[in-house]
């Protein structure tokens, strides 16, 4: 086991820790006397392009524009810290994996709702330079940066589809299996480079980065093969929706004026979040940002020349930004967590309704609000309905 993995699925039991009755009792009373008064807007995010819209709107003084005070956002290094620090009540705003989002609300029944989408797609699968198909993948290790993730998801899809087994075992592995590793987004790269793993999937931008650094190449964008589908969503906890809803609507109208600026000024949201930057947001370069947020038609042209895009008419940017969470999404997400293999079964998927949960995991009130005062879906280049049909190929 890499050390990694280990450190993963020890937060992991912190976090179980965290949920159980005893607990969860002092965070949890900790947040009810938060959401009391029209506190601060603390945000915890990790240093990927998802957390875009939320830096967009602490650094564009959106959350100020709303009449909120905001503190400088908290740069976590995992998933795992992430939720803690949410569930503890160190950061209030977060945004995260979205099957994450499932785990704790039905999994640990802890109080969090889905607000909003932070983006579509902004995730892909890099392999080393000699892998060349998802069955080259076989007998050998792939690395992904939480069990409950959609890039889990859209990984064990693939691997089907490429009649590829899952294992999480440290057993010899046969031809066709691939062991899965938890690692954290900032170690893959190395890992990539070192040997120690054959292909990582993940948000950006870390496939970017190594294909910079000439270590990795991407066999396959996520967005390519679920269509625009979310990754990160914005979460907020269930008590400062019920009992501050002034202060929650400020909160999301800011993060979709962030979205809706973020979409026309690629280049500005680059240098906003780089290493170089004022905030130093990211410990990323403004040249690994922009090939993500500002990728040149020569380079997507190559991508589609090459085979890494085989749904050129679907047009996926690398990375777009669209607030709402459609239903239709949710629904397929349930579907395809209930077909995925885990390190151990997660009983609680298994009674999970995708409709009931599409409606009762997210709380779109404040975010249609949020759209509507930009003139509608149309805004962020969707079909004015709150509607679509899903594409996983």
């Amino acid at each position: 086991m890499s050390r990694s993995t280990f450190d993963i699925r020890r937060d992991l039991l912190k976090l179980s820790a965290l949920f159980t009755a005893a607990g969860a009792l002092a965070p949890l009373h900790s947040l009810q006397a938060q959401s009391a008064v029209d506190g601060p807007v603390k945000i915890g995010y990790l240093p990927i392009t998802d957390a875009t819209p939320l830096l967009v709107a602490h650094a564009n003084g959106y959350f100020e524009a709303e009449g909120l005070e905001a503190e400088k956002p908290v740069m976590l290094r995992s998933w795992s810290q992430m939720m803690e620090a949410f569930f503890s009540g160190q950061v209030n705003v977060v945004h995260l994996l979205t099957p994450m989002t499932v785990w704790a609300r039905y999994g640990s029944k802890a109080p969090a709702k889905v607000v909003a989408w932070n983006h579509m797609s902004g995730s892909a699968l890099t392999v080393a330079p000699s892998v060349n198909t998802l069955q080259d993948l076989g007998g050998t290790t792939v690395a992904i940066p939480f069990h409950y993730s959609v890039h889990n998801v859209v990984l064990q899809h693939m691997l089907r589809q490429a009649g590829l087994r899952v294992t999480l075992s440290n057993k010899k592995l046969a031809a066709d299996e691939v062991r899965l590793v938890v690692m954290a987004p900032a170690d893959m790269t190395p890992a990539l480079a070192a040997q120690r793993i054959s292909a990582f999937i993940v948000a950006e931008p870390f496939n970017a980065q190594a294909e910079l650094l000439q270590v990795g190449k991407i066999l396959r964008f996520t967005g390519d093969v679920w269509r625009d589908h979310a990754c990160c969503v914005l979460t907020m906890h269930e008590r400062d929706l019920e009992q501050r809803p002034e202060w929650s609507q400020g909160v999301v109208n800011a993060i979709v004026k962030a979205q809706h600026w973020a979409q026309d000024h690629r280049l500005e949201t680059a240098e906003l979040m780089a290493a170089t930057g004022k905030h130093r947001y990211t410990p990323h370069s403004v040249d690994t940002l922009n090939k993500v947020l500002a990728p040149s038609p020569a380079e997507q042209a190559s991508y589609v020349e090459s085979g890494v895009v085989q749904h050129p008419e679907w047009n996926d940017k690398r990375i777009h930004f669209q607030p709402y969470p459609y239903p239709s999404y949710t629904r397929v997400l349930i579907e395809q967590l209930q077909q995925m293999q885990f390190d151990q079964a997660p009983t609680f998927l298994e009674g999970l309704d995708p409709d009931w949960i599409a409606a009762d995991l997210v709380d779109d009130r404040f975010v249609k609000n949020a759209i509507a005062q930009l003139g509608g879906l149309s805004a962020f280049g969707q079909a004015d309905r709150y509607e679509r049909e899903e594409w996983l190929v």
